[in-house]
């Protein structure tokens, strides 16, 4: 026996009553027949819609939560940093500026925001980069900076080393709200060792730390908080970069010191 399609057999009944249905019985039978075509073009109409609306709400609901959701779950570091960052006047490049300003000859070896990541790694701090991307987290930071006067023991600061071309480090604390110099000295525990090693780093080391930090803000827009000269598990020199974006995630680089390349990127979102 062939089976028949199910809207063969239910269509089929229907036609016998409307056929035998007579008379005074004809108009009902005709007003019923008027009401449910409408009901059924309704039903058409409604699972139409229905089916354009399933096209559009997956769009409508998914480009909302791609929009700034940041502010509305903060991870404790993530708020930290907004927290920090929204004191900071003083951008990475100023600070690096002012720092190897207090040792004739000296070369940045590595610059951290001071009080935020520091758990985490030594060189994980926040402060807008110069360039193109210093400005628009300045802007946004700043109106809930609080006015810290210039020099306060309250206020952020930016902890640079400095090395002179035979390796002696010096130490110089930067006031991340007015850019004063704080404090600046030699490393009185840097062996001789220590210091010819760090000579021979810098000798190695052909990108500057703010060519460096413009590399990893190339590829992530953000506030550069550290850069620190060291070698990789790979034995190779690189600058470490840290990144801040604009959800107050982490992100850090590590930059070929002599090739300028990206050699390692890891993301912090807690």
């Amino acid at each position: 026996m062939r089976f028949e399609p199910r809207r063969n057999k239910t269509a089929s009944p229907r036609t016998r009553r409307l056929r035998v249905a007579g008379g005074a019985l004809c108009a009902v039978a005709l007003a019923a027949t008027l009401v449910t075509g409408c009901g059924q073009s309704s039903g058409d109409d409604t699972a139409a819609e229905t089916s354009e609306a399933a096209k559009v709400l997956p769009n409508q609901t998914t480009s909302p939560s791609g929009s700034p959701s940041s502010t509305a779950k903060l991870t404790e570091d993530q708020t930290e940093r907004k927290d920090l960052l929204s004191t900071v006047k003083v951008t990475f490049d100023s600070a690096a500026t002012t720092a190897v300003g207090e040792v004739s000859g000296g070369k940045l070896t590595d610059l951290d925001l001071e009080g935020l990541d520091d758990e985490d790694d030594a060189s994980g701090s926040p402060s807008p980069s110069g360039s193109s991307t210093s400005p628009s987290p300045e802007a946004s930071a700043s109106p809930s900076g609080s006015g810290s006067p210039s020099g306060s023991s309250t206020s952020p600061k930016w902890i640079a080393e400095v090395a002179e071309e035979d390796g002696t480090a010096h130490k110089v604390t930067i006031d991340a709200v007015s850019g004063d110099v704080i404090d600046s000295a030699p490393d009185a525990d840097q062996s001789d060792a220590d210091k010819k090693k760090l000579a021979d780093q810098l000798s190695k080391a052909t990108q500057t730390p703010q060519q460096a930090a413009k590399v990893a803000t190339d590829k992530q827009p953000g506030w550069v908080t550290s850069t620190g000269l060291d070698e990789n598990d790979s034995n190779v020199l690189v600058w470490q970069v840290d990144v801040v974006s604009k959800d107050w995630n982490k992100t850090t680089f590590d930059i070929d010191a002599a090739k300028g390349t990206i050699t390692d990127e890891q993301v912090d979102n807690d």
